[in-house]
């Protein structure tokens, strides 16, 4: 697979370019804010929660972003992040101008910026998949992370050159007309948007739905675990980077810049050969290799003497987070169906960016505490570690599931559709005792598959007086959140279907029944 195919695309190559730019923006301004931080202090707590300021929106905002990218327009939620960034940017010019900028105050304009990236970002993540086919979603993922990297060199440089040249304002500036722009060739996209015939879901029950889903996958809360682990160790380099910037000879806006640049570099480079890497190791293989390398270059960073050792140890530090990012991301990806995608990479997200936020904040103590060099080789180690651990989980936790969307389901029809009430639904099965330990295994899958599609609750009951007679009941929000359900439903879910089917015995077939529970009547 060519790594530049998804290019070829005309509207995934126009939405790649906004994504860039959009990238460009977040590296400059975090770039001007955090030397902008070590100007106003020296503490390297204040200087790291520049990154934890930036990135904990993400996380406190990213599930009801990730529901909103479901449930709403794309296209038009997608412009909005970009004006909301071009807003933050002027509010800080004029901070600045008037003289008021302050480390609080900085690091709440930091935090309103964030709050475009949390806006952001699961939208881009679900749009990806409906614009390039599945063969080629590795490829366009891996050029997101392109993306992301190149914005990596080129945001910083421009800062940096506008910091030395015309001051930090100028940086802001910059950044409200280029996220403008970014908005207005969003608009030039025709994508129709198709409202579910279900209507619109609700905000807070689009995200129980998506948070249920995290917690009855397996396979994704073990990608949400090493993701978190990964940036929440890895994350000590980037917050640190002003200090140790600082501290090499001659150190100065320019060197931050330098180095920022090399690890976008690394990664770049990386992008071109993933395709060949994926062929050559397993997705375990993968991440283990670029987790052992991302903790060597940390260790190697915290005692560079000069650029020499520190620019090619940044370089290889970004060649391991492309590696880890690309090959995680894509992992959730392949674990989410089209139904709930966005929340789920908003949680992808949270995971990443969270974790990113609070190691920022542990790594800059631990450095305040003992020294920068201290705090860089315990991230090191504690990475190894953590990276054993989620191997163990993730052994148990692959098999991989049929997400198409299931091509044939039929919807219940009953007279008089309830308004209002809760939806019990009982199945009856009659099995054969002998295989009762085998059904029980299915319906505990079953659980899964029900609550994961957004049921409210699921219990197996089990008759007394007949031994071979269980009764499955489903309790839904409410008939339209049952009707979703069906909608919701994907090869996987039908394969698991039949299987359960499979242990009925006799000519008589399920007893299917749908009840309305009567919420006026309370003990």
């Amino acid at each position: 697979m060519n790594a530049l195919a998804p290019l070829s695309h005309p509207v995934f190559r126009m939405l790649w370019g906004t994504w860039l730019v959009a990238h460009i923006c977040m590296w400059m301004s975090d770039v001007a804010a955090a030397w902008m931080m070590t100007s106003l202090t020296t503490t390297p707590i204040w200087v790291a929660l520049v990154q934890t300021a930036s990135t904990l929106p993400v996380f406190l905002l990213g599930l009801p972003s990730g529901a909103m990218a479901d449930i709403l327009d794309r296209r038009r939620y997608y412009i909005l992040t970009q004006f909301w960034v071009a807003t933050v940017a002027i509010l800080m010019c004029v901070t600045i101008l008037a003289g008021w900028m302050s480390p609080p105050l900085l690091l709440l304009l930091t935090f309103a910026n964030g709050i475009g990236l949390a806006m952001r970002w699961p939208v881009f993540a679900a749009i990806v998949p409906e614009l390039v086919a599945r063969p080629q979603l590795p490829a366009a993922l891996a050029l997101n992370g392109a993306a992301m990297n190149g914005s990596r060199i080129v945001g910083p440089l421009v800062a940096g050159a506008l910091i030395a040249s015309a001051g930090t304002v100028y940086v802001f500036l910059l950044n409200a007309v280029l996220s403008v722009i970014a908005g207005f060739v969003i608009m030039r996209w025709r994508r129709e948007h198709k409202p579910s015939p279900l209507g619109r879901e609700r905000l807070f029950s689009a995200m129980r739905v998506g948070l249920q889903f995290v917690a009855h996958s397996a396979r994704l809360r073990v990608v949400l675990l090493r993701i978190a682990l990964f940036y929440g160790h890895s994350t000590a380099l980037l917050a640190l980077l002003p200090l140790v910037a600082r501290g090499l000879p001659n150190g100065d806006a320019g060197t931050f810049t330098l180095l920022l640049a090399s690890m976008g570099a690394g990664a770049i480079t990386a992008v071109m050969f993933l395709p060949r890497l994926r062929a050559k190791l397993n997705l375990n293989q993968r991440v283990t290799v670029g987790t052992l390398l991302q903790a060597a270059s940390m260790a190697v960073i915290a005692f560079a003497p000069n650029l020499y050792v520190a620019v090619p140890t940044m370089f290889l530090g970004g060649v391991a987070w492309i590696t880890v990012a690309n090959s995680l991301s894509v992992a959730a990806q392949m674990a989410l169906p089209n139904w709930v995608r966005a929340r789920g990479m908003s949680m992808y997200q949270m995971a990443l960016m969270g974790s990113g936020a609070l190691g920022a904040a542990v790594w800059g103590q631990v450095a305040t505490w003992s020294s920068i060099q201290t705090s860089l080789c315990v991230a090191a180690v504690s990475t190894v570690l953590a990276m054993v651990l989620a191997r163990r989980l993730w052994a148990a936790h692959h098999d991989e599931e049929d997400l198409t969307p299931a091509s044939e389901y039929r919807l219940p029809v009953v007279s008089t559709p309830p308004t209002s009430g809760h939806v019990l639904v009982t199945i009856e099965y009659r099995i054969d005792p002998a295989q009762e330990e085998a059904f029980r295994a299915v319906m505990q899958e079953n659980r899964r598959s029900r609550l994961r599609r957004g049921a409210l609750h699921w219990e197996l009951v089990h008759d007394l007086s007949q031994p071979g007679i269980y009764v499955e009941h489903i309790v839904d929000e409410s008939w339209t959140d049952h009707l979703r359900r069906f909608e919701r439903m994907t090869a996987d879910d039908v394969a698991l279907r039949e299987r359960a089917r499979a242990f009925h015995i006799g000519d008589a077939p399920l007893i299917v029944r749908r009840f309305v529970i009567d919420s006026t009547i309370r003990s």
